[in-house]
């Protein structure tokens, strides 16, 4: 039998190592290309599974999948982290190494 691959096979394994990588710059583009890739391999796992025999690259389509959700757990982390500092020592701390380091001498109270 012919066997084809899935169309977005690809597109979701790229996306979930974007997804992982992206955490890092505030959780917004680990959290968008997450999400992207969490649609695409909805879609790529419905043809599957209504012809399993067809496809070709279903282990590929799994791996993206499982990137993307430990991409958005993770960017979801480091999203809430970035807020909790923020409201803690504030926008300003965050910019500036030096005022961070006085700020958090303050918190632990030396």
């Amino acid at each position: 039998m012919n066997e084809n691959k899935l169309p977005n096979a690809t597109a979701v394994l790229i996306l979930g190592i974007v997804s992982i990588l992206g955490c890092c710059c505030y959780g917004l583009p680990g959290l968008v290309a997450g999400i992207i890739a969490l649609v695409l391999a909805k879609k790529d796992g419905e043809l599957y599974k209504k012809n399993p025999t067809m496809y070709s690259n279903y282990g590929q389509l799994n791996a993206g999948k499982i990137m993307a959700i430990i991409g958005i757990a993770l960017s979801v982390l480091y999203a809430v982290y970035v807020i909790v500092m923020i409201s803690t020592i504030g926008w300003d701390a965050m910019k500036d190494p030096q005022l961070m380091q006085e700020k958090i001498r303050e918190l632990m109270g030396q």
